[in-house]
């Protein structure tokens, strides 16, 4: 009975049945490891993980919109321009709270962050200007659709509540701005979408480094355990004791350069850096590069290194404001300035001034000179060229 009990021809006993779905293999090789891990692409974690977190994404942000709140404007109709206007005096004090300058940069910020922004006008009245005007958080907006597909109303969310703008009626109570989105009717694309892969790069490129530095500014060496009779194995015990040792006496930055004392047959082996370790710091480069161009802001303005797009830093400069403030402020300041047409019942134009740009001031100078030295134009042509209205009579 023994032998029976041992011999080859006994089936052994079967294994317990598993269940399991069909499709797990599916999802398995769907999410399996080795696979790149993306941060969410939200508008709350991009504004966490490009602006409040990504030294890169905060200064675009921070200089598109603060050189494009003070760029000067221009306030005019079909037959003059104004230096006094109930216009100019709205903008200048906005709300109780903010100027021109901190409205318009809390309006380009939304715009960036998230390709859209929002303006409130508050005490409309239904004749005349509002009394204020406040920027509404982008996040929390969303758009209600009509049967037609035009936005019937907005809704502004703080903490499950909400709050229903009409736009039934006339004047709108909200201007909506956005950004150009091949693939939604009613909201814009952020350039923070843009460049949300370089952003990951970046942070994932900030984040090794600075494990690198926790670690004594070198990669990990290797401890080598060689016994009195050969053997390579720690019990249990001296596994524990030695790895408590080394991240309490040899790692951090109070324990940079502390020498290590090693007993009972442990050698230390330094490890020195790949090829692959000496090129990520160019790959976090080359990641802020891309976060920079996503923007439109020269990577010379930022201070990254390794771009030779521009000869100096002046042409950079002039580059900056031509392709990427001076564009952004006339859209959104047209925008602004037919929203507050219906408003006044007449119509307005609010468009940046060139000329009053210090970082235009060679263009503009080889501008004057070219046209006041055409002698076959006429003083009203040469004003008409410059973008100057015309001269009353007398």
């Amino acid at each position: 009975m023994a032998l029976r009990l041992f011999s080859r021809e006994q089936k052994p006993a079967s294994a317990p049945e598993e269940k399991a779905s069909a499709t797990g293999r599916v999802v398995a090789f769907a999410t399996g490891s080795g696979r790149a891990v993306w941060s969410a692409r939200d508008s709350n974690s991009l504004t966490r993980g490009g602006f409040v977190g990504n030294p890169v994404g905060f200064r675009s942000v921070k200089l598109i919109a603060e050189a494009a709140a003070a760029v000067p404007l221009v306030c005019e109709d079909t037959d003059r321009r104004y230096e006094s206007h109930p216009v100019i005096d709205l903008l200048r004090r906005p709300n109780a709270g903010q100027g021109r300058a901190e409205l318009f940069e809390s309006l380009f910020g939304q715009l960036l962050l998230s390709g859209n922004a929002y303006v409130e006008a508050v005490g409309i009245t239904g004749e005349g200007l509002p009394e204020e005007m406040h920027i509404l958080r982008s996040d929390r907006m969303s758009i209600v659709p009509g049967a037609d597909g035009w936005p019937v109303a907005f809704e502004y969310a703080v903490g499950g509540r909400k709050h229903r703008f009409d736009m039934t009626g006339r004047p709108d109570p909200i201007c909506h701005i956005k950004s150009f989105h091949p693939q939604d009717d009613h909201y814009g694309l952020s350039p923070m979408q843009a460049a949300a892969v370089a952003m990951d790069v970046h942070n994932s490129a900030s984040a090794w480094s600075k494990a690198l530095l926790d670690n004594a500014a070198r990669p990990s060496g290797a401890i080598v355990y060689k016994g009195v009779d050969g053997q390579g194995v720690l019990s249990p015990e001296q596994y524990d004791r030695l790895v408590g040792e080394i991240e309490m006496n040899h790692q951090g930055a109070r324990n940079a350069g502390r020498p290590m004392l090693l007993e009972g047959g442990l050698d230390w082996k330094p490890m020195g850096f790949s090829p692959s370790d000496m090129e990520f710091h160019e790959t976090k480069i080359s990641a802020a590069r891309e976060i920079a161009q996503a923007f439109g802001v020269p990577p010379m303005l930022l201070g990254i290194p390794g771009d030779a797009t521009y000869a100096n830093y002046a042409e950079a400069h002039r580059a900056f404001y031509r392709l990427t403030v001076l564009p952004l402020a006339t859209r959104v300041s047209a925008a602004v300035a037919w929203w507050l047409s219906e408003h006044l019942g007449a119509e307005i134009a609010l468009r940046p001034d060139p000329d009053r740009i210090p970082a235009l001031a060679a263009e503009r100078d080889q501008q004057w000179a070219r046209i006041s030295a055409a002698t076959f134009l006429s003083d009203a042509e040469k004003r008409t060229l410059l973008g100057l209205p015309p001269l009353s009579d007398g």
